[in-house]
């Protein structure tokens, strides 16, 4: 793999209750919430949810898409115009992330082999969505 210098910071993601949301990236997914309370006290305009110690999902209050007005139709973008985030995990956080969804009752999908992604073709993979409609793919590499 090309080691560049260029790095994936963080993905926005609309969502209907920020609090609410940044919960079931907690409980569900498994994902460490950032600035939670600096939200819930009006301190922050939105908390986040951190994937790993450069990446994080930042959980942007759906009522706030007509203050979007940093580039041109940014309020458009309100939806989902992302086909999906995928969230490359080890096997074991694999399988607990899994677990932890269907213990939840949250829909995945089955079970894929050798889907092409950032490193080769993931051992597996599976799809499920957060509250919010958003496509999730979790996928393990060998």
């Amino acid at each position: 793999m090309t080691d560049n210098t260029a790095r994936l910071d963080h993905i926005v993601l609309w969502v209907r209750d920020p609090v609410a949301a940044a919960h079931f990236y907690e409980d569900a997914v498994g994902l460490e919430p950032v600035r939670l309370r600096e939200y819930a006290e009006s301190e922050a305009p939105f908390p986040s949810v951190r994937i790993n110690d450069e990446a994080l999902l930042d959980l942007m209050p759906l009522a706030t898409a007509e203050r979007m007005t940093m580039l041109p139709g940014a309020a458009d973008s309100s939806g989902h115009p992302v086909n999906h985030v995928c969230l490359a995990l080890p096997s074991d956080g694999f399988d607990a992330l899994r677990a932890r969804l269907e213990e939840r009752s949250v829909p995945v999908s089955d079970i894929a082999h050798g889907s092409f992604g950032a490193r080769g073709k993931a051992t597996r993979s599976f799809y499920f969505r957060d509250p919010d409609g958003n496509v999730f793919e979790a996928r393990h590499y060998d």
